[in-house]
């Protein structure tokens, strides 16, 4: 089967001897000689994204991001700044924890990158099958993605949507992966102001309406993706629930009382670290996933108090 790539079709699969699509007339086409699209699996700010096969690697299934073509003058500009973004995430690719990127290239008046495919299910599937997790899960839980966050910021990279449907739980080795990194920007001293990007309920407020995005960002999008796996409920539901019933501060604000949707008890320090992951105030936020790592590693028991004569006899043994 193939499908086309159409951005505005529903890219119907389609028998290989077909020329055509039979829905929207676009040509069917495998991009490169080499990379034969299947079926579309996601649409974005960016674009488009597809499952696909390499005919050159045995039909081995891969991922195309097709992007939007650029609507400016400047278009050697364009591809020199997707030429960037393609070595910025080839190199987060070799983070065994990242999907690696096959292929970047321009084809048909669109850019394309080729990712590797990760066969798994996200993280809201797994809730789904698994039930909530408790509080050693979502410590586990942050402690592995804030390693791979402290690679991706190290590098220089936002990923500007992350979300319990961006992180797979790799088949062959149960590992959470990172993935869709399309709309993922580099970082510079003076962030720039763009359109909105992420997704409603999980980005913060400085992303979705000023168009602005830091690692402080990624890190609230990290800790409303916990509060999901703790709670099982969509935080884009409780936005639009206290948006239309004409709370848009109270919706703006809604992780302040995030303790009111968890049913289970958490602790002191994973309950104040998911504060400040989760507040409002960006400059109040944690600013590196190290510093959040720091706050969740455990801390060492207490010593047990001593009797007097215990006292002394550690004293005289300290003193030696």
């Amino acid at each position: 089967m193939i499908c086309c790539l159409n951005p505005s079709c529903q890219n119907p699969p389609c028998e290989p001897d077909l020329n055509s699509c039979p829905q929207c007339g676009i040509d069917l086409v495998v991009l490169e000689n080499r990379y034969k699209p299947l079926k579309s699996i996601g649409r974005g700010g960016f674009g488009k994204t597809y499952l696909a096969e390499d005919i050159k690697k045995f039909g081995e299934q891969c991922v195309i991001k097709q992007f939007a073509p650029y609507a400016g003058n400047d278009t050697e500009s364009e591809k020199l700044r997707f030429r960037d973004e393609a070595k910025q995430l080839q190199r987060l690719g070799e983070h065994p924890q990242i999907p690696a990127l096959l292929a970047f290239f321009s084809e048909g008046g669109y850019l394309y990158f080729v990712q590797q495919y990760v066969a798994g299910e996200n993280l809201a599937e797994e809730l789904d099958r698994y039930g909530l997790y408790d509080e050693a899960r979502i410590r586990d839980f942050l402690q592995d993605l804030l390693g791979i966050l402290h690679v991706v910021h190290e590098q220089g990279v936002i990923h500007r949507d992350i979300k319990p449907y961006n992180i797979m739980r790799r088949h062959a080795d149960r590992k959470l992966v990172l993935i869709d990194f399309g709309i993922s920007k580099q970082m510079e001293a003076n962030p720039a102001t763009g359109t909105s990007i992420g997704s409603l309920g999980y980005s913060p407020l400085e992303q979705l309406w000023g168009g602005k995005a830091y690692s402080a960002s990624d890190l609230y999008s990290l800790g409303v993706t916990a509060f999901y796996l703790m709670s099982g409920i969509s935080p884009y539901q409780i936005v639009s629930q206290l948006m239309e019933e004409g709370s848009p501060a109270e919706a703006n604000d809604w992780t302040k009382n995030w303790r009111n949707y968890v049913n289970q008890s958490i602790g002191d320090n994973l309950g104040a670290i998911l504060d400040k992951l989760m507040c409002s105030d960006r400059k109040q936020r944690y600013q590196s996933a190290a510093d959040v790592l720091r706050d969740l590693a455990p801390h060492p028991s207490p010593k047990p108090p001593y009797s007097p004569l215990l006292q002394s006899l550690v004293a005289r043994i300290d003193r030696h």
